[in-house]
């Protein structure tokens, strides 16, 4: 069984816990220990992993210490959450890092069987590869999101690190992939070449000062979402504590958390990574907050996926000169869905309706008559 690979947390993260008040996340959550071992999964809804692989990180790097995280999120007061929340310790890094994916493709395909929603934290973002992998088995297609300021893509075909994995991913026969979106991408640092492929593939991006003029557009991404990860150096200096080894634009700290919540609220995320993590005092408790607001999300859930039209949501049909779309709002969350159906299908018997999240500006720009960019990416990856 691939849990029993964890190691427990270390000793010297529960020592203070002793002098903490009772009300507490380390008191209140279940921890993976040498004396009590791993915890019991039953009725578990979130859990915490740590992850030290760092071997294909690009630039290479040191790795970062889980312990101060630990100390900084379990000192944190928790919010009216009626969920139970489990640290299961850190998994040790394999003879290679394919045997570490392996572990933890196996790792997260067991949580998610029995609805529990794996937190990955530590490791570099090549990550995101064997928790894709995690949904071999379901023969699931899969909505990739991905926080960084760049594309990860790559011409070296072979190569699974930072900064290629999406390749290996679009690569993979079979593959089950149906959509990637970048969010926070800064245009300096992505090839034309990367620009290119994103659009002829009708993948999604929303660019860093798109986003930090107006978050919310990042919620329908998110709420689309299978897996996301966040690579840390999304982040601008001001936000890690670290001028030297930072960057002079990035996502803010307030920003990243309303993403991590938006992250949480989503009711189809099954897998969370956060990974390239910097290492200084403020950013272990940027890091222990960002996983507090991804808790705080999770509580707040509507149970809105997948999408029951058939009541609590109100429809909308808007007549463009070429074609109809419709949409819904929910009167529970006031979020936007349109619908997109497949129009390319071999016949009428064979045709299938999805709905996808959107936001009310893309219902106002239909009532205008233009078609939603969304919608159009949506429709060019059924072909």
């Amino acid at each position: 069984m691939s849990l029993e690979l964890l190691v427990p947390v270390e000793e010297e993260v529960l020592r203070p816990l002793e002098t903490q008040p009772k009300q507490v996340l380390g008191k209140q959550i279940l921890i993976h220990t040498k004396r009590e071992g791993i915890p019991e999964l039953k009725g578990l809804s979130i859990a915490i992993i740590g992850v030290h692989e760092i071997r294909n990180s690009y630039p290479a790097r040191s790795g970062y210490d889980l312990v101060k995280f630990r100390n900084c999120f379990y000192e944190l007061f928790p919010g009216n959450w009626k969920m139970k929340i489990a640290d299961l310790g850190d998994l040790p890094n394999g003879e290679t890092p394919e045997d570490t994916y392996f572990a933890l493709k196996e790792i997260c395909l067991l949580l998610r069987q029995i609805n529990i929603i794996p937190i990955i934290i530590g490791g570099s973002q090549d990550l995101i590869y064997p928790l894709y992998q995690s949904f071999h088995v379901t023969e699931q297609l899969v909505n990739i999101v991905s926080i960084d300021n760049r594309f990860d893509f790559s011409q070296e075909e072979e190569l699974i690190s930072g900064r290629s994995y999406m390749s290996k991913i679009i690569m993979e026969t079979p593959n089950y992939l149906n959509n990637y979106t970048n969010i926070g991408y800064q245009s300096f640092y992505c090839a034309q070449e990367e620009r290119d492929l994103m659009e002829k593939l009708y993948f999604n991006g929303l660019r860093l000062g798109t986003l930090l003029n107006e978050v919310s557009l990042a919620e329908p991404i998110l709420r689309d979402a299978d897996i996301v990860g966040i690579d840390m150096k999304a982040l601008s200096w001001q936000s890690i504590g670290d001028a030297k080894r930072g960057f002079p634009n990035g996502i803010d700290s307030r920003t990243i958390c309303s993403l991590s919540r938006y992250v949480g609220i989503s009711d189809r995320l099954s897998l969370f990574g956060l990974f390239e993590l910097p290492s200084s005092p403020i950013f272990d408790q940027l890091l222990a907050q960002i996983i507090w607001y991804f808790i705080e999300g999770f509580h707040c859930r509507f149970d809105e996926y997948p999408v029951a039209i058939n009541e609590g949501f109100l429809k909308y049909t808007v007549a463009l000169s070429d074609r109809s779309l419709v949409f819904f709002k929910s009167e529970a969350s006031q979020r936007w869905w349109m619908e997109v159906v497949n129009d390319y299908a071999l016949n009428n018997k064979s045709k299938t309706v999805a709905l996808l999240p959107c936001t009310e500006s893309d219902y106002l720009d239909a009532c205008n008559d233009t078609i939603p960019e969304r919608w159009f990416n949506a429709i060019k990856r059924l072909k």
